[in-house]
C-alpha cells in the first residue's frame, strides 16, 4: 500500500498514463490539465519504493507528480495515501490519480498529522514516506493564495483557507520587533529592521502589489541583486502563516514513528531553512550518542532509529534544471527505519 503526501515542484509537464484530462462544467473533454514536473523524480523512485507492494506516504501530495509515478511502478497490492492541506490542488491530484485498483486514495491534512491520516485510512505503519516541501508555481501564479509579489492579490499566503491567521494579519497587526524576528528567522532578511519600520508607517497594506513595492523602495535595487527585494519578506511572511518550519519538525517526528523497519524517508527541500532542520533531525536520528561535547563517557542512553543512505545531498541534474529551472535549489536527503529484527526478504522487487 502506498501513503503519498507530495509537495510540487518547479516546471510543467504533460499528462502522464493516469491523466485523463479534465471536463468543462457541461461535461466535454476540455483537453489536458498541465501539470507540474515532479522534482528528482527518477531519484524519489529508485530510493522511495523498496518494495513493489509496500505502504508509501507522499506527505506532500500537491497535483500528484511523484504520486503518479508511484502508482506507476508498482505492483497492484501495494497503496498510495496522499496528504495535503491545501483543497486546491487535492481536488487536481484527486481527479488527477483516480486509480481502477483502489491503491489510491487521499486525506486533506498536514504531514503533521499523518499518523493520524494513516490510522483514518487502516494503516498502521507503511514502507516509505516523500516530503517534498515547498510550494509550486501554480500557487504563486494561480489567483487566490497571494504568495506572488508580480501580481496585485489580497494578502492571504494560507495554503490551508481554513486556517485562521493570514499575512494581512501578520502585516496590519504585528508589532515592529515581532515583525523583526520573523524576517530576520524566516527571510533571512539582512535589512530586517528597516523593513519592519517601513511596513508598520505605511500600515493600513491590503494587497501584494503595495508590499511589494514598500519593501523594493526601502531597500532600493542594490548591487549584484539576483533576487526580487521582496522575496525574502514574503517568504518569511508565508513561513509565519502556515507555521511552516514547526510543521516540518512535527511532520519528521511523525515520519519516522510510522515507517516501518527498512522503509525510507525521503525529504526533498529548497531553501537553507529547511534543509537545515532536516540535516539536523536525521543526523539526530541516526547517531548512537547526543551527549554534549566533552564528556567522558555517554551518558545519553540515545538509541539510533534512522540509517542514513546518502552521504551527500543528491541534487537535480544540470539537464533537469535546464528543463525546470526551479529545481535548481533541491536538495534530497534520504534515510531508512533501523531493523530490530530479521529484515523480510523481498521476492518481487529488486529495485532498492
Amino acid at each position: 500500500m502506498v501513503l503519498a503526501v507530495s509537495t510540487t515542484g518547479g516546471g510543467l509537464s504533460g499528462p502522464g498514463p493516469l491523466d485523463s484530462g479534465r471536463q468543462d462544467s457541461a461535461g466535454h473533454n476540455a483537453g489536458p490539465h498541465i501539470y507540474h514536473e515532479p522534482v528528482l523524480l527518477s531519484e524519489v523512485l529508485q530510493h522511495l519504493v523498496v518494495w513493489l507492494d509496500g505502504v508509501y506516504v507522499d506527505a506532500t501530495l500537491g497535483e500528484g507528480g511523484h504520486a503518479a509515478a508511484v502508482l506507476r511502478v508498482t505492483s497492484p497490492g501495494a497503496r498510495l495515501l496522499g496528504l495535503d492541506r491545501d483543497p486546491r490542488t487535492l481536488a487536481i491530484a484527486d481527479q488527477r490519480l483516480q486509480d481502477p485498483r483502489s491503491k489510491f486514495t487521499s486525506v486533506r491534512a498536514s504531514y503533521a498529522s499523518m499518523i493520524d491520516a494513516a490510522e483514518s485510512r487502516g494503516i498502521e505503519s507503511v514502507d516509505g514516506v516523500l516530503m517534498d516541501l515547498g510550494i509550486s508555481s501554480r500557487q504563486l501564479e494561480s489567483p487566490g493564495y497571494g504568495l506572488s509579489f508580480l501580481t496585485e492579490e489580497p494578502l492571504d499566503m494560507r495554503f490551508d483557507p481554513a486556517s485562521m491567521l493570514t499575512a494581512h494579519d501578520v502585516v496590519n497587526n504585528y508589532g515592529e520587533q515581532d515583525l523583526v524576528q520573523v524576517l530576520r528567522e524566516y527571510g533571512e532578511e539582512p535589512r530586517a529592521r528597516q523593513v519592519a519600520r517601513a511596513i508598520v508607517r505605511s500600515r493600513p497594506i491590503d494587497n501584494t502589489a503595495v508590499l511589494a513595492r514598500l519593501v523594493s523602495t526601502t531597500l532600493g535595487p542594490g548591487r549584484r541583486r539576483r533576487l526580487h527585494p521582496a522575496t525574502r519578506t514574503f517568504q518569511a511572511l508565508r513561513i509565519e502563516v502556515n507555521d511552516e518550519l514547526n510543521v516540518l519538525r512535527e511532520g519528521l517526528e511523525a515520519a519516522v514513528e510510522l515507517l516501518s523497519p527498512g522503509g525510507r524517508l525521503v525529504v526533498i527541500s529548497y531553501h537553507s531553512l529547511e534543509d537545515r532542520i532536516v540535516k539536523n533531525f536525521l543526523a539526530r536520528a541516526a547517531a548512537s550518542c547526543v551527549c554534549p561535547p566533552g564528556l567522558p563517557v555517554c551518558v545519553c542512553g540515545h538509541v539510533p532509529t534512522m540509517r542514513n543512505i546518502n552521504r551527500r545531498v543528491i541534487r537535480p541534474s544540470q539537464e533537469e534544471v535546464n528543463v525546470n529551472p526551479r529545481s535548481r535549489s533541491a536538495k534530497m536527503r534520504v534515510s531508512e527505519r533501523r531493523y530490530t529484527a530479521q529484515p523480510r526478504s523481498n521476492q518481487d522487487d529488486e529495485s532498492g
